[in-house]
């Protein structure tokens, strides 16, 4: 396995989840700020890794495995310190259908790749717009505290059940696709 920056980057993404935990317990007015500052630093290498990967032509298989699987771990790991720290049905619910979404489009995944269609599955616009929302909903829900007046936390909810109504969409966008794949194959 070829070690190069893009891949270190998303390793150092899965690095800061132990750490985007312990700042989330500490008793101090800021942590929360710092958790969220740490979890969008983790979000930029998302991005970079792969536009690194891209541009200097060393795209692995090893990094197109390992930079979903991060970008999961790191959504699942906010999405349950936010569910615990709230501990209400109304952020568990998007958190569900977050977490089962990914759960299934990985699986699906999977599946493709062993009947030799996983191109057909391919991240979308629209997997990408429910990610950039996810990270946003996350970031200002770790945040918690009001900015220039805005009820941050607030907004996050509402973003992270938009993002959990994109998830769904997304969801059913590439069941839909993997679907024509079969029929037209069988």
């Amino acid at each position: 396995m070829p070690l190069n920056i893009p891949t270190i980057l998303t390793l150092a993404r899965i690095v800061l989840l132990p750490v985007i935990v312990l700042v989330f317990y500490l008793k101090a007015p800021w942590a929360r700020p710092l958790c969220c500052a740490i979890f969008l630093i983790a979000a930029i290498t998302d991005w970079l890794d792969g536009y690194l990967a891209r541009k200097w032509n060393v795209e692995s298989e090893f990094g197109a495995f390992l930079d979903p699987v991060a970008d999961k771990l790191m959504v699942a790991t906010v999405l349950i310190l936010i569910v615990e720290d709230a501990s209400s049905w109304w952020i568990t619910l998007p958190a569900i259908v977050i977490i089962s979404r990914e759960i299934t489009i990985s699986a699906l995944r999977e599946w493709m790749a062993n009947v030799g269609t996983r191109a057909k599955v391919a991240v979308s616009y629209l997997g990408k717009l429910k990610t950039t929302l996810q990270i946003t909903a996350l970031a200002m829900l770790l945040y918690k505290v009001d900015m220039f007046g805005l009820p941050i936390y607030n907004i996050g909810i509402v973003a992270l059940y938009v993002a959990a109504a994109l998830t769904i969409w997304s969801m059913v966008d590439y069941l839909m696709a993997a679907f024509k794949v079969t029929v037209k194959n069988s």
